[in-house]
């Protein structure tokens, strides 16, 4: 299968904010390429082999599509800034911003099935004559 796996307009449909449908192309274009990169590094598959020719399974395709909008959103948050604390009177909140957005997903279950295992590379072995 050939990267990109979806395009911007399917993030667009997908999503309910008002600020990721008004990023541009290129913009939403770097949040892809960041999920499609995620799902690669955690699923240690790169989708292509002869089975994903004619296209995605759903379940990763929903996954990339959730992901780059959350990245999508990651972007605007650090751009325009989020209050991470505040206090009135007696009652105080403080947002936790260090978490990573592909963990409050989760993606696992829907990546689970295409999972392969991790190739550790290769060992050479070298002989001599004693």
């Amino acid at each position: 299968m050939e990267r990109p796996w979806i395009k911007p307009e399917q993030i667009r449909d997908y999503s309910s904010s008002a600020k990721v449908k008004n990023r541009t192309n290129d913009q939403l274009a770097y949040d892809i390429a960041r999920a499609e990169k995620y799902v690669i590094f955690h699923t240690h598959n790169k989708f292509d082999s002869k089975e994903y020719e004619s296209g995605l399974p759903s379940d990763v395709t929903m996954a990339v599509i959730l992901l780059a909008e959350a990245y999508a959103k990651q972007a605007i948050v650090q751009k325009d800034g989020v209050m991470s604390s505040e206090t009135f009177d007696e009652y105080s909140y403080t947002v936790d911003m260090g978490s990573d957005v592909a963990d409050s997903l989760g993606l696992g279950a829907m990546l689970e099935e295409y999972v392969l295992p991790e190739d550790h590379g290769k060992a050479v072995m070298k002989l001599r004559k004693l």
